[in-house]
């Protein structure tokens, strides 16, 4: 069976995404599943996949805030 190796750049999206999944739920008392969950029901996943290149760059401040604001944007509560 041949194994494929993950590219450095991809390593580097999965481990920031993971890392602001986990920001995200600590920020706002919710369980990693649960972060998981209310990001993808109200557009924060989608916008970290799209921006993440830009958002790694900033303070982790600015991008919870950033998630903060899409989600409730689009119907979000948090």
């Amino acid at each position: 069976m041949e194994t494929k190796e993950i590219s450095r750049p991809v390593r580097n999206k999965i481990s920031f995404i993971s890392y602001m999944i986990l920001e995200f739920a600590e920020a706002f008392k919710m369980n990693k599943p649960a972060a998981y969950q209310y990001l993808k029901q109200y557009g924060g996943l989608d916008f970290l996949f799209n921006h993440w290149w830009a958002m790694h760059t900033d303070d982790r401040y600015y991008g919870l805030r950033d998630l903060y604001e899409v989600c409730r944007k689009n119907g979000g509560l948090r």
